[in-house]
């Protein structure tokens, strides 16, 4: 009897190391998929989101629409800016209108009629002064009227000899380039508002949605995150004493554990990971001087591997 029991004892222990065998035969890992997120270019409220998660979006797809008050106001502040500009180039091209010239003259000739008028009063009064008939403060008077009319003469002069001639090259380019200026600063801005749209720039599976209708999104915040279609790989962990089954562009056998589906794929590449690395799968004869090596596996057939979960384990055969 007891010859019995010791030989069972032995076919017990027999079966548990070959299954522990086997178990350290496969290497398990994880299903995972290229992730993506897009995110606002400007800060602001969101007024609409027009996916929900678990949608498939294409590229090109309006998935929120934010209100942002500063740029519509800068909008405004560019257009008064271009049309204020506008008009001071042309004006500036087309030199004074007919009424701005005759205007022009008629202050020239008011003004040569003050300083003649200025003139002989000074040679009256130089006269005076010098008979004695007028105190020298009085003189001084009239010769700094006399100086104030000539003064006001010349620059009429000079304004009249400059629309004449027309307006100077240098001040046709200066508006023309405060023009420019003003018309690139309002570009901006509609450049800047058609921003409000968070457009997809690629197709996306919507996984999840950070933030609600009313709050606020910052610039640069990643509003929606998801994953690339059609981008299902498989990353699993091999200690170094096991790394020797393996070789890059090697076609394995796979088992998705929670559906038990079978499937073939490719192996994309072989890397060593650093050593604290995370380790996906757990090995019991994993030993602490054992480098660690990182295999990513790509299904043949993408079609019948798209729907996995994410983060689902698999068995690598």
């Amino acid at each position: 009897m007891q010859k019995h029991i010791s030989l069972l004892f032995a076919v017990l222990l027999l079966l548990g190391s070959c299954n522990k065998k086997n178990e350290l035969n496969v290497a398990e890992g994880k299903t995972k998929k290229e992730v993506i997120s897009f995110a606002p270019k400007v800060t602001g409220r969101i007024l609409k989101i027009y996916v929900t998660e678990g949608q498939t979006v294409k590229k090109g797809d309006t998935l929120a629409l934010l209100d942002v008050p500063e740029v519509s106001a800068k909008i405004a502040q560019a257009q008064g800016a271009v049309s204020a500009a506008t008009a001071q180039e042309q004006m500036a091209k087309n030199g004074a209108t007919a009424d701005q010239l005759k205007q022009l003259k008629a202050k020239y000739k008011g003004l040569k009629e003050q300083y003649d008028f200025a003139q002989k009063s000074f040679r009256r009064a130089s006269n005076m002064y010098r008979d004695s008939l007028m105190s020298p403060q009085a003189y001084d008077e009239v010769y700094a009227k006399m100086q104030g009319a000539k003064a006001q003469y010349d620059a009429v002069i000079a304004e009249l000899d400059d629309v004449e001639r027309g307006t100077r090259f240098e001040k046709v380019e200066m508006a023309a380039g405060q023009a420019s200026q003003a018309k690139g600063a309002l570009q901006e801005a509609n450049v800047a508002y058609s921003e409000r749209y968070v457009i997809a720039t690629n197709d996306m599976e919507i996984e999840t949605i950070s933030l609600n209708t009313g709050e606020l999104a910052t610039a640069g915040f990643a509003l929606f995150n998801g994953y690339i279609p059609d981008s299902t790989f498989f990353r699993f962990t091999v200690p170094e004493s096991q790394i020797s089954k393996y070789k890059q562009g090697q076609t394995v056998n796979m088992e998705v554990t929670y559906n038990k589906e079978n499937l073939e794929g490719k192996i994309l590449y072989i890397k060593q990971l650093t050593r604290y690395a995370d380790i996906t799968t757990a090995y019991p004869d994993y030993q602490l001087q054992d480098a660690i090596y990182e295999i990513k596996v790509k299904p043949t057939d993408m079609r019948k591997a798209k729907n996995f979960l994410v983060n689902s384990n698999v068995i690598l055969k």
